[in-house]
């Protein structure tokens, strides 16, 4: 199994594949192996342009579930990861929408993945799915359990939600990293593919300088430099698609101008 390495001397470009719509949700168009073969080539597109790892998400299954992912998606997203892991050699990652991080660590145990991420690990936040807790103690467990080496990367104040409360930014860090024992936060922008903002880098870093921390949304090849230094990498879906569109093919040769980018700024 490729390992994550958190600790790297340059700067980590982490590639969303995001799935078709799978087996029970309302897209369903009912062919799997098109959904895989996608999936598939959006790993070998990331690959050919250097990224340093790719994860799967349930993207097309809107709405989310809020709680446990149902049977049906795990198993889909079992098939496809198992099919990504045979062609590229990158670690591999899984997030399970919304918030189920045992079906993601499941997933890493029969996939040979390296991590996950969790979108509320600690704490509690408002989201389209309604309230969600986090649930580092459970999750820690089942990591324990299942897949000891598996990296938590955990977002702080998570993109499409409201925090629960006046937890500012800097206390949902510390306790993410330091009670919920997450190995590397993420900080995002409102929505998927909105640019976050660089001051929520710098004061996350702050809060827990020896962390790595990682930009969740919104990155390009032109604001890249803005999160440096005080970030160990980003996680890129929308702007690598073909076109810059979030429903179009991952093009490789964004994620390989990205990837200078990164180089050139780190």
């Amino acid at each position: 199994m490729t390992q994550l390495n958190l600790t790297a001397a340059r700067p980590l470009l982490i590639g969303v594949i995001h799935l078709k719509p799978l087996p029970g949700s309302p897209r369903w168009a009912g062919d799997m192996r098109a959904a895989v073969k996608a999936a598939v080539a959006d790993a070998n597109a990331y690959a050919r342009g250097g990224a340093d790892a790719v994860f799967i998400e349930n993207f097309g299954d809107v709405p989310f579930a809020k709680g446990a992912l149902p049977p049906e998606t795990v198993a889909a997203m079992a098939r496809a990861g198992a099919a990504i892991r045979e062609a590229v050699d990158l670690p591999l990652g899984f997030n399970a929408l919304r918030n189920d991080a045992r079906a993601g660590l499941a997933l890493c145990a029969a996939c040979e993945g390296s991590f996950i991420r969790v979108n509320v690990h600690s704490g509690a936040m408002l989201t389209d799915q309604g309230l969600i807790e986090g649930r580092a103690h459970d999750t820690l467990r089942e990591r324990a359990r299942l897949c000891p080496t598996v990296k938590i990367l955990a977002d702080v104040h998570v993109k499409h939600a409201t925090p629960l409360g006046n937890e500012s930014l800097e206390d949902a860090a510390r306790d993410t990293c330091e009670r919920g024992l997450a190995d590397g936060l993420i900080v995002s922008g409102s929505g998927t593919g909105q640019a976050t903002n660089p001051e929520t880098a710098r004061r996350v870093k702050e809060a827990c300088p020896t962390a790595p921390v990682f930009i969740g949304s919104g990155t390009t090849a032109t604001n890249v430099k803005e999160f440096l230094p005080h970030v160990s990498g980003v996680i890129v879906g929308s702007s690598l698609k073909r076109g810059g569109r979030l429903e179009n093919p991952v093009d490789s040769r964004r994620v390989e101008k990205l990837r200078r980018a990164l180089d050139q700024a780190g």
